[in-house]
């Protein structure tokens, strides 16, 4: 199991395929999505990444926070959040994570928080029909019609569909598809709607339904991030290297020396 990505979305737009028909997608940005965490079996019980994206003013960032971003030597993020991995497919901290992480034609699922409608009534929040337009009813066209029962029980039921909050929900859309990649200005372009306001960000993860294609980077594409165990071992032969070429640039003056007594 992969990790996922933090995107902003930035709006929508169109192409057309081969066959010239019209192809609807979103645009998501990757602004900075780093590794600032990771979570272990033996220190928190469970194995995770955490990332953050955008970009944050340091003074604008609490205290906590600030430290935070610090240990991980990252600059302040406007959002952070965790993805669950596979132990095998940790990403050491302060990668940055990149747009051909996924593939196109990949199936991923998307979480975004839906566009704020305010109160709506019930033919909007919930698609009634409304009342009839003539025979008896004035003024109540939109009203939504009894709401409770006769005396017995002789009240409205919990969870009764009525006027209310629209919007502002935590949404996830299964399975869309990836249309295209592009890796250098860090743009992924998802097939279809995606949950969630311009400007706003959300989640992509692999899709949970649809198995990983072939030739996705595991355990994914990035770049950065602090030097594994075999630079940590190349860097520590380093020095060992140097001492052992020491000794004969010190040789080199002794036979000029040894020539000109003879």
């Amino acid at each position: 199991m992969r990790t996922g990505v933090i995107a902003k979305k930035l709006g929508m737009t169109r192409f057309f395929d081969e066959a010239g028909a019209h192809v609807p997608v979103t645009v998501l940005s990757l602004e900075g999505c780093q590794v600032v965490g990771q979570r272990t079996t033996e220190r928190d019980g469970y194995v995770a990444l955490q990332l953050g994206a955008g970009a944050k003013k340091p003074k604008n960032t609490s205290k906590a926070m600030r430290g935070h971003f610090a240990k991980a030597e990252v600059e302040p993020k406007r959002t952070v959040a965790e993805f669950r991995v596979s132990e095998d497919n940790i990403i050491d901290v302060g990668a940055e994570i990149t747009a051909d992480h996924f593939v196109p034609g990949q199936k991923v699922d998307i979480t975004g928080v839906t566009v704020g409608k305010g109160f709506a009534g019930g033919i909007k929040r919930w698609n009634f029909g409304g009342l009839r337009a003539t025979h008896g009813v004035s003024v109540s066209h939109r009203s939504l019609g009894s709401t409770g029962n006769r005396q017995d029980p002789g009240r409205t039921f919990p969870g009764k569909k009525m006027a209310g909050h629209l919007g502002q929900e935590t949404v996830t859309t299964l399975n869309l598809t990836v249309w295209r990649v592009d890796a250098e200005r860090g743009l992924i372009l998802v097939r279809g709607a995606v949950p969630g306001s311009e400007g706003s960000f959300v989640k992509i993860r692999d899709a949970v339904k649809v198995a990983l294609p072939a030739d996705a980077p595991k355990p994914g594409a990035f770049k950065g991030g602090r030097a594994p165990a075999a630079a940590e071992a190349a860097s520590e032969d380093a020095p060992v290297a140097e001492e052992a070429q020491a000794p004969e640039a010190s040789a080199a003056p002794e036979a000029p020396e040894a020539g000109g007594e003879a």
